[in-house]
């Protein structure tokens, strides 16, 4: 039997509508507990189906002061911005549509570029300009929201590709494959320096994966998303499909 160690707090939820709402109450405190102990708080969103609901909950938060969240995206599908598939359109209409962010607050991932090598040059110098530099020299989200893919991949951080060994660069471009787009995505030291990382993973398919992040022992470059283990403060959030439970 695999040894499984699951670091930080792990919640298991008894469906998908409880982990949004979770998602949502946690996701709105460390916002708050950011704004009170530094003035503003940064943030790391993904996209996906699992979370939305996640921040459609979270726009019904009157308690945050919304001028003083700087959001960023964790990754984004090579399409514009009105597209179907555009994580920044979905989070949009879930949340930035529905609550007071001033738009100079929102910086979004350029996936309509031309040139994704540039726009990911670019969005790198975008957050060296508005976040804070952790002791170890780089930067600091305050929280991040994650999935976890079927194949164990997190952000567009693909198993077996050479994305996942970056660690030069803050962002990259990930060149397309078979039926996937080409994306731009934050790199494992970002992910790994975030302050907290809120990790939602709704579904049965989700439990393999999430078996073999929790492993005492794997290869990061079989499931990327164990970089998450990395997090000085990781919560999952994951329903009873998710767990084996349901």
């Amino acid at each position: 039997m695999t040894t499984k160690v699951v670091p930080g707090s792990l919640v298991a939820l008894p469906d998908g509508e409880a982990v949004a709402r979770e998602a949502a109450n946690r996701l709105g405190n460390c916002i708050r507990n950011a704004i009170d102990t530094h003035g503003y708080a940064t943030v790391a969103l993904s996209g996906g189906s699992t979370p939305g609901p996640a921040y459609a909950a979270l726009a019904e938060n009157s308690r945050i002061d919304w001028a003083k969240v700087e959001f960023f995206f964790v990754d984004e599908r090579a399409v514009p911005p009105d597209s179907p598939r555009s994580n920044y359109r979905m989070v949009k209409e879930a949340l930035f549509d529905r609550v007071p962010i001033p738009a100079e607050r929102i910086h979004r991932m350029q996936g309509e570029a031309l040139d994704l090598a540039a726009a990911a040059r670019e969005y790198d110098l975008e957050i060296r300009s508005r976040l804070r530099w952790s002791e170890s020299g780089m930067a600091e989200f305050d929280v991040g929201v994650f999935g976890i893919g079927d194949d164990g991949h997190t952000a567009s951080l693909f198993p077996g590709e050479p994305t996942v060994d970056k660690t030069d660069r803050l962002v990259v471009d990930v060149p397309a494959a078979g039926n996937r787009e080409a994306r731009l995505t934050l790199t494992a030291p970002v992910i790994e320096q975030m302050r907290v990382a809120l990790v939602l993973a709704v579904g049965k398919n989700k439990q393999e994966p999430l078996e073999r992040v929790w492993a005492a022992s794997g290869d990061v470059h079989v499931t990327p998303a164990r970089y998450l283990r990395e997090v000085r403060s990781v919560i999952w959030l994951i329903d009873k499909a998710a767990s084996g439970l349901g």
